[in-house]
């Protein structure tokens, strides 16, 4: 193995990484160096530039003409592979920032100055990446046409932004507005909005009056239909876990401060929704779940439960959340003192929560969809999740089965397709100065001693994509005078053989026996893999293509969701009717007219191909009556989650919006004069409240639909539409080092 060294001369406290395309080699290092004094702020940056996956670096800050350049949204690169590098300026004084854009992969910039400090990282528009928007610290939207070079304010007092839609608010009333001409022309299409988020083909708003309750569009907003989901207060939320093209994962909040909630699947509508989960995890609004979409498997979802006595459990759904079932305990492993039983136990993953609760745990599970069936994580064998200090887990089947793979906490990576794992001991008070890597899928492991002078490791880091056999470690050699030095190590030594076909073997997902004409079904079919031995030591490639041999099985129950108002009890295919719901009938509201459920229990996952077999029998009557007013011109308010459309028909309750402060603009002008005063009456004391809700509420994330972590921030910059996955393969991402008191930051 080759292994090269670069250090970089500056006194820098953290580090940014952005990789520029796909298979290009190259790497833009920004360095920063703040500090505050008195009331002003002294900071420094250098860009280095690698064009060989980060052997070497070259110095080109004169690129940049010596601006400080932000470490938080600094480095925005272009989808796929265009190209394009944005980096943003310092936002302090004048009346607007500075930014360098480049169109050749960074080897050359052309500063602009921006009539406005922007408040976060600029966006590329997915489809054409010359056009940009950005937020501005006042809250206006700004776009682009021509990759920067003019900008045009577009709108007011907005709080989020993506491409499709946007969320803003004017004289305190919240409403969500489109454009599909990139700014010129903007159409409001839905008013009374509390927030809003994107899934996959599905809009989502949350609206706001007595109770909060979700609305669902598939046409980006043209129409909207009520998610048939149990209403939220004030003090509770929904969190859209996953979505996809086909269905979603939903969290809705328990009341009270109890930490956790329900998860409900939808059907392909996503408006009504079945119970998947109970006593979901899920601390505050804003704060931490351990769902995880395991990419490297269809249907394949990891969470945690919060247990009755307070502790946590994880468990595994390989069926998209029809049933959850907890982890089997690893083979190699014993039980720990958490167990009642030392020979029955189960494995339990430590995510989020754990790094929340200041666990010892550098890095999240990992999966990548080129590297079939593998997942890496960090976890501990026993009754529940302990705190005791976690040791490394690697499947090689989707989860199914597990094994211990290395001692302690690690950071690591997924190379090569899968073909090549890599890890380094996390020890943040001793310096290291060897590697460990695996090409069996994590069987057995090599250790490669890459350095005589040991460093103080800060971090792992590797092309997105899973594609690449060359791994960057980040850190510093003295830790009184810190100088940055990475060492990137090429694997392509080792793995001397490209992969030839009788390296592969045939592998069967969701199967222990793939003899068994019966085993493999899974979502109504069976898909059969191509992946290399493991005694194969060779080099997958770039060019390594994920074939897949889907074949459709017949219908079992397991191939079906309990219906709305239905669920299974535990260790059950069995779907009961719930005792509150026996014997009515159901109704739900689509595109403004009732309709009436009629089912035996069941309805098919969404996604799911099988053919034949079992067919529990479901139909929908269309009752051709109106029962949902549209969220443009509100009559009623219709809630269909407690009672169905007629009981509500009865009430004819008004609709007051407590945020509206212009009342020429409330198209509904039947009610009476007495409602007015009280409306006033209430408008008054709200007014005051109102924008300082809204700003503190809403753009501030308190109660969202969704919430973005730092690295969905960087997705979605990315453009990448579903910045609702957490785990997006090939996307561009920014990688954030520091040498302060804090350990690695992403």
């Amino acid at each position: 193995m080759c292994f090269f060294q670069f250090t970089f001369q500056d006194y820098s406290r953290s580090v940014a990484l952005a990789w520029v395309g796909d298979g290009t080699g190259v790497v833009l290092a920004l360095t920063t160096f703040q500090m505050p004094i008195v009331f002003m702020r002294f900071g420094q940056s250098k860009l280095y530039r690698s064009e060989d996956y980060g052997k070497s670096f070259e110095d080109v800050t004169e690129l940049i003409n010596n601006t400080f350049i932000s470490t938080d949204f600094g480095i925005a690169i272009g989808p796929e592979n265009s190209g394009k590098v944005i980096l943003t300026g310092d936002a302090s004084g004048g009346s607007g920032a500075r930014i360098f854009r480049s169109r050749d992969f960074g080897k050359r910039f052309i500063h602009t100055e921006l009539p406005f400090h922007p408040l976060m990282q600029i966006i590329y528009n997915p489809q054409n990446s010359d056009v940009l928007t950005a937020i501005s610290v006042t809250h206006d939207l700004w776009i682009s046409k021509d990759f920067g070079e003019k900008w045009k304010k577009i709108h007011e007092m907005v709080c989020v932004v993506n491409w499709y839609v946007f969320n803003d608010y004017d004289k305190g009333v919240l409403v969500l507005r489109k454009s599909a001409d990139l700014g010129v022309n903007i159409k409001t299409v839905a008013e009374r909005i509390y927030s809003f988020g994107i899934g996959g083909r599905f809009l989502f708003a949350s609206v706001m009056d007595m109770i909060r309750a979700i609305h669902v569009s598939v046409d980006k907003g043209e129409t909207w239909n009520m998610a048939q989901l149990p209403p939220v207060g004030h003090e509770q939320f929904y969190s859209i876990l996953a979505a996809n093209d086909e269905m979603v994962f939903m969290h809705v909040d328990e009341p009270g401060d109890t930490g956790f909630g329900t998860i409900y699947v939808s059907d392909d509508r996503g408006t009504v929704y079945s119970k998947s989960l109970e006593r979901h995890l899920y601390t505050t609004p804003g704060g931490e779940t351990d769902f995880t979409n395991v990419t490297s498997l269809r249907g394949v979802f990891t969470t945690s439960v919060l247990v009755e006595d307070g502790s946590v459990q994880t468990v595994i759904s390989f069926d998209q959340g029809g049933e959850w079932v907890p982890l089997k305990k690893p083979e190699n492993t014993k039980c720990d003192s958490t167990a009642k039983d030392p020979e029955m136990c189960s494995l339990h993953i430590h995510a989020s929560y754990s790094t929340s609760m200041k666990v010892n745990v550098p890095m999240l599970p990992l999966s990548e969809p080129n590297a079939v069936g593998l997942i890496l994580a960090h976890g501990s064998v026993g009754d529940t999740i302990s705190i005791m200090t976690p040791d490394v887990y690697v499947s090689d089947d989707g989860g199914y089965t597990w094994m211990q793979a290395l001692k302690g906490p690690h950071h690591y990576a997924i190379l090569d397709s899968g073909g090549l794992l890599v890890a380094v001991e996390h020890n943040t008070a001793t310096p290291i100065s060897e590697i460990k890597f695996s090409t069996d899928e994590g069987q057995c492991w090599h250790v490669y001693k890459f350095t005589q002078t040991p460093m103080f490791f800060t971090g792992l880091a590797s092309e997105p994509g899973a594609r690449s056999v060359n791994v960057s470690l980040w850190g510093y050699e003295d830790a009184l005078i810190s100088h940055w030095v990475t060492y990137t190590i090429d694997f392509k030594d080792l793995l001397t053989r490209t992969c030839q076909e009788n390296d592969y073997v045939q592998w069967l997902a969701h199967s222990d026996d793939i003899s068994d004409p019966e085993d493999g079904c899974m979502l109504g079919y069976k898909e059969r893999f191509l992946r290399v031995r493991k005694d194969s030591v060779c080099w997958i490639g770039r060019d390594y293509i994920v074939t897949k041999q889907p074949t459709p099985c017949r219908c079992t129950l397991d191939d079906f969701l309990c219906d709305f108002g239905y669920y299974r009890k535990e260790n059950s295919s069995e779907c009961i009717e719930q005792a509150d719901l026996k014997g009515h009938d159901l109704e739900i509201c689509i595109h403004g007219k009732k309709e009436q459920l009629q089912t035996n229990g069941y309805r098919k996952i969404p996604g799911d191909k099988c053919e034949g077999g079992e067919e529990p029998e479901r139909r929908v009557v269309d009752l051709s009556k109106r029962c949902v007013s549209d969220l443009l011109e509100p009559q009623l308010l219709v809630r269909m989650h407690l009672m169905n459309c007629s009981q509500y028909d009865a009430l004819n309750i008004p609709l007051f919006n407590l945020y509206l402060c212009n009342p020429q603009t409330d198209k509904s002008s039947s009610h009476s004069a007495p409602i007015i005063a009280i409306v006033i009456a209430i408008l008054l004391i709200g007014v005051v409240f109102g924008v300082l809700f809204v700003k503190k509420y809403v753009c501030g994330g308190r109660f969202l639909v969704h919430r973005y972590s730092v690295l969905q921030h960087n997705v979605e910059a990315n453009g990448i539409d579903d910045a609702l996955d957490t785990d997006v393969a090939g996307a561009p991402k920014n990688d954030f080092h520091d040498d302060s008191d804090e350990d690695l930051l992403e």
